[in-house]
């Protein structure tokens, strides 16, 4: 890391973003000491104190939290142009930072793994928490979130099938529980309650013929983790609510079962989403173009899935 000019700026953003100087020093390959240096260097320059330290925590100031809104874009600005300019190199390659949720995350491997093949210069730095960010603060080149979660100001591609939500329990809970038929019919079994990242209990969403339910199920145990709510699940300790795509492989096991499935419409997939008002990098215009050609595909073997059989003669 340079210990002027933009390495300063990049020092400065790692630091509010990890709020420690040691994971910022990990994320940038450099010892704490020289990143503590760093930012110490460029405090002096401009005459203000951008982070408060004490022993346990570090913070930012005021003058230091206006300075990272303002740096920020304009750093993200300076990368993309260097960007621009290494999209004439003949062979593709950098890195693409992509901020996600695990459970996204796991969906989009495959086409993770078909990227880095064909394109082996290329790296990617997948980043999964549960909290929504702003990319463009915290340094990604894109997001890959549920539609319905994804910024309005931002550029969406969607990619994968829609999903749906669904209510799963073990063979062993339902031994001892009648399983329910509506939705209020769950305010009398135990269920998994998730934790959303702001902290605040998520209900369970239900519609069917235009009837809209929310349930704020009762239970023993509260997790915020998905694996987590399907051992607990499996292990006969109550009714979670998962995608689809994360207890597919239960299902079809019949390590769980589902119920209510008439009560959980599909939902809308997946998107890769990023700002539209800079210069979109050459890796990330090769990952959507990725994107959209799997899209194609898909719906070609759906096409011709329903399209009639030629008659025998």
């Amino acid at each position: 890391m340079k210990t002027s000019g933009l390495g300063e700026l990049e020092a400065v953003l790692a630091v509010a973003r990890h709020r420690s100087f040691r994971a910022a020093a990990t994320e940038l390959g450099v010892s704490t000491s020289a990143l503590s240096h760093a930012v110490a260097a460029l405090e002096a320059r401009i005459g203000v104190r951008l982070f408060n330290r004490t022993t346990r925590s570090v913070s930012l100031s005021e003058a230091g939290a206006q300075f990272v809104d303002s740096v920020a874009p304009a750093l993200s600005t300076i990368r993309s142009a260097i960007e621009q300019a290494g999209s004439f190199r003949d062979t593709l390659a950098g890195t693409l930072r992509i901020n996600t949720a695990a459970g996204a995350a796991r969906q989009a491997m495959p086409l993770f793994v078909a990227f880095l093949r064909r394109y082996p210069e290329m790296k990617l730095d997948i980043v999964t928490e549960g909290r929504l960010i702003d990319i463009v603060v915290e340094g990604f080149d894109a997001g890959i979130r549920l539609a319905d979660t994804v910024p309005q100001d931002m550029i969406a591609v969607p990619f994968g099938d829609r999903q749906r939500f669904a209510v799963v329990g073990s063979p062993a809970y339902f031994a001892r529980h009648k399983p329910p038929r509506t939705p209020a019919d769950l305010n009398t079994h135990c269920c998994i309650r998730t934790r959303m990242p702001s902290g605040a209990i998520y209900q369970w969403e239900f519609e069917r013929h235009g009837e809209t339910v929310r349930i704020d199920g009762k239970g023993a145990l509260t997790l915020d983790e998905s694996s987590l709510m399907l051992a607990a699940a499996r292990a006969g300790l109550g009714l979670t609510y998962l995608t689809e795509w994360t207890v597919a492989a239960d299902l079809e096991a019949g390590t769980l079962v589902r119920v209510l499935e008439d009560w959980t419409p599909p939902l809308h997939g997946l998107c890769l989403y990023y700002p539209g008002r800079r210069h979109v990098p050459a890796g990330l215009r090769a990952l959507i173009d990725m994107i959209r050609e799997h899209a194609d595909a898909r719906r070609e073997r759906a096409s011709r899935k329903t399209r009639p059989r030629a008659s025998r003669r």
